[in-house]
């Protein structure tokens, strides 16, 4: 593994979602713990998380939000597609079953995403280097072939198609979990051609699935970039060049109601205490030696 060069990008998602999460994202940054943020526009403390981004200089990108809290198109606010009878969108889950059920206007869908992109652009002065949906939405039929769109208009280069190596044999993650990533995993394949064509591009790895929450720990963060790295050797069958990874992690002090969330208050698992070990484990001095060692260096997309 000498000869390879790896870059790796380790995104704090969710950042703008509370001033704790901003507060624990800003401190992994300094740490030399992440190297990249993905805001959430809607996030109640987005404004916040983007003066907090330019104050200590850290790359910041778009979690476009279509499944938590409300949106922030005025007019899609009170009559759309879009939201549930409560008024909020559909969730992680129901938007998966109104999308299913054709029940989701793919117009409402353009509209609130480049509403997100011009509010992400007036909140950091800058249009996002990259995009990626929160709970793994752009990857999903229909949707898919408008966020690259988006994406094509406003001259964002960058995605995250979330394809995990080594997922299959990650016998630690419950099987109502498991489900739900190899249907993101499969959803992602399909959308490789759609994003292809855009002229959008994404790290030649992801990981992040694999070592969420309490999943995470130093070793797991460790086989989860070593079997990626084995994965892109194998594949060109050639170990010198450069390879990019994505890190996908959720550090961040635990959510306190009703302060947080994307309009609805902060979920279970932004309250949970898997976040802050996330964070622990992130800042973890070892964790950094082992980049070092393996020839691997931090960056955003920007970098690339």
């Amino acid at each position: 593994l000498r000869m390879l060069q790896v870059k790796l990008i380790i995104t704090g998602d969710d950042f703008g979602y509370c001033p704790r999460r901003n507060q624990g994202i800003v401190e992994c940054f300094l740490a030399g713990a992440i190297s990249n943020v993905s805001l959430l526009v809607n996030g109640s403390a987005a404004a916040d998380a983007a003066k907090l981004a330019r104050r200590y200089n850290i790359p910041i990108g778009l979690h476009a939000n279509l499944s938590e809290g409300s949106p922030v198109c005025e007019v899609l606010k009170t009559n759309s597609s879009l939201l549930n009878q409560d008024g909020f969108f559909h969730g992680k889950m129901g938007f998966r079953t109104a999308l299913s059920k054709g029940l989701l206007n793919m117009s409402e869908v353009k509209q609130e995403l480049k509403a997100q992109v011009e509010l992400f652009h007036e909140l950091t002065g800058h249009l996002p280097p990259h995009m990626d949906g929160h709970q793994h939405v752009h990857v999903l039929p229909e949707v898919r072939h408008v966020f690259a769109e988006v994406l094509e208009e406003y001259g964002i280069k960058y995605t995250r198609v979330p394809i995990e190596p080594g997922l299959h044999n990650c016998d630690w993650i419950p099987p109502s979990l498991m489900d739900f990533y190899l249907g993101v995993e499969e959803d992602s394949f399909n959308t490789v051609d759609v994003f292809t064509k855009h002229g959008i591009r994404w790290p030649d790895i992801y990981i992040g699935l694999s070592t969420m929450g309490k999943n995470m720990s130093v070793s797991s963060i460790w086989s989860a970039i070593d079997s990626a790295i084995l994965e892109v050797t194998a594949r060109a069958g050639s170990p010198g060049g450069t390879v990019t990874i994505e890190l996908m992690v959720h550090p961040g002090y635990p959510s306190v109601p009703p302060v947080g969330g994307c309009g609805q208050g902060p979920d279970d698992f932004s309250q949970s205490w898997e976040r802050l070990h996330e964070l622990q484990t992130l800042i973890k001095p070892e964790l950094q030696s082992h980049y070092t060692s393996r020839n691997i260096q931090l960056c955003s997309f920007k970098d690339l």
